[in-house]
Order: C-alpha cells, then structure tokens, then sequence
C-alpha cells in the first residue's frame, strides 16, 4: 500500500510540473492579461464560427459549454448550435434562447432541428448556419479555455496557419478539478496520425479547407 502511495505522489508531481512547464502557474489570465488579449488588433481579425451539435445535454454541461465560448478573450467568433434533442429535453432550446437574450448574445445562432440526425448530421446543419472564415468542431459538454481563440488567430496571423489543433484534458464526473487524462499532443507526425486520431478536439479550419466537401457522414 505505502508503495502505491509513493508512486501515485511521484506521478502526480511529475503531471503537476508538466502542466506549469506547459502553461505556467496560472490557469487562466490575470485581469490585465484579459483586457490585453481583447484589445489586440490583428491584421486578419477573422471570425471563427464554432459548430456544435446539441442533443439532450445536461443543464449544466450547456451553461459551461456556452459561457467557455462567450469568456473568450478574442471577441470575434460565433456559436452554432443545432439542437436535435428530444421533446422530454426542450429546456435545452429554452436555455439556448436566455444566452441569446443576453448583451452580445447575437454572436450565437440557434436552430431547432425537426428531428435529430445524430453528430455528423447536426454538425452539418451547424456548418449550414456558419459565416465565419474559420470553422471551429466543439462537443455540448467541452470546455474552452478563455484564451484559446485568441491563441489560435494569432497563429494564424503569425503563420498563415489554416489549420489549428491544441492540446486536450478529459475530466470525470462533471468535476473540472478532477483530471483523467492530459493529452500533450505532437506538432504534425504522420505515423501517429495514421495509428490514431491524436487532432481530436478543439479542431479550426479554414472555411477554404472545407467547401465544396461532403463534409461529415
């Protein structure tokens, strides 16, 4: 037992010190860091429209999906939702319409989907609702991270990148304090990719990329 116990401390300090080499002590931005984001202008000050495809999501999963996009610090981008859920869960059209309500809540475009075609299906009707130059696939219960568009345009001005990909966290039973899985994902290695799908979430394209496709089956 003690044995276990020396080595579940030696791997959480080893996970601990990881995340601070990756992103320093602090989670998320100082006030001044956040007012700072917001007022950079950038040459190319594209909108990212986020696509995601609702489907009975649990009340609190929605709320912090969608407060994650509307705390960003890049104010450019819009929400797509597509909302295939059942009749029992019709608080999830009603929540979406409160944020809508809200200051700014233009950005976000709701569309109630006469039946549900499942992921590729709503994310399609999703894609269909988009007018951004890039294009963000996000999941009803994902979180963003407050400055992750704003890390992302500013590669894509820095590089001309048109697609963006970022490392992954899962955590279990709705507890963001409680973390299963840190996914430090590689820059671009083809053999991995093609042993696994390491890209995964929060995916951006530019719309370039993807029109004129099928899109998703």
């Amino acid at each position: 037992g003690n044995f276990r116990d020396v080595i579940a401390k030696i791997k959480k300090k080893n996970r601990e010190r990881n995340l601070k080499l990756r992103y320093g002590t602090r989670s998320f931005p100082s006030a001044e860091e956040a007012l700072r984001q917001k007022e950079t202008v950038f040459e190319k000050n594209v909108k990212v429209s986020i696509l995601v495809p609702l489907y009975n999501t649990p009340k609190n999963f929605l709320r912090e999906m969608i407060d994650s996009v509307v705390n960003q610090t890049y104010q450019n981008w819009e929400l797509c939702l597509a909302d295939g859920s059942d009749k029992e869960h019709a608080y999830v059209g009603e929540i979406c319409q409160d944020y809508i309500k809200k200051p700014g809540g233009d950005r976000i475009v709701y569309k109630k989907l006469l039946k549900n075609e499942g992921i590729s299906g709503n994310t399609n009707a999703c894609y269909k609702m988009a007018t951004g130059e890039f294009i963000g696939l996000f999941d009803h219960d994902d979180i963003l991270h407050p400055c992750a568009l704003y890390e992302y345009v500013k590669v894509i001005n820095e590089q001309d990148a048109d697609y963006i990909y970022c490392d992954e966290i899962t955590f279990k039973n709705g507890n963001i304090n409680k973390m299963l899985t840190m996914h430090f994902k590689p820059d671009y290695a083809v053999d991995n990719l093609r042993a696994n799908n390491y890209i995964c979430h929060f995916s951006v394209f530019s719309r370039d990329l993807l029109e004129g496709t099928e899109l998703f089956r």
